[in-house]
């Protein structure tokens, strides 16, 4: 059984944690690197939700350039 929270691209894991970082900054979500259990599912979900939208986002106009 695989795991969803594993990156399917291990070069790009320093990329995407810097990008969580910069996500959880703009929302407000006070992340921090370690422990975050104190941060309510919806914070969390928040960050990673936006996350997807914003790669969606980045794609979907790379796609429209070409």
């Amino acid at each position: 059984m695989s795991r969803s929270n594993q990156v399917e691209v291990p070069e790009a894991k320093g990329a995407l944690d810097k990008f969580k970082y910069e996500v959880a900054n703009e929302l407000g979500v006070p992340l921090t690197d370690g422990y975050n259990g104190n941060l309510t599912s919806k914070q969390n979900g928040s960050v990673g939700g936006y996350m997807v939208k914003k790669m969606i986002e980045a794609q979907e106009r790379q796609m429209a350039s070409k």
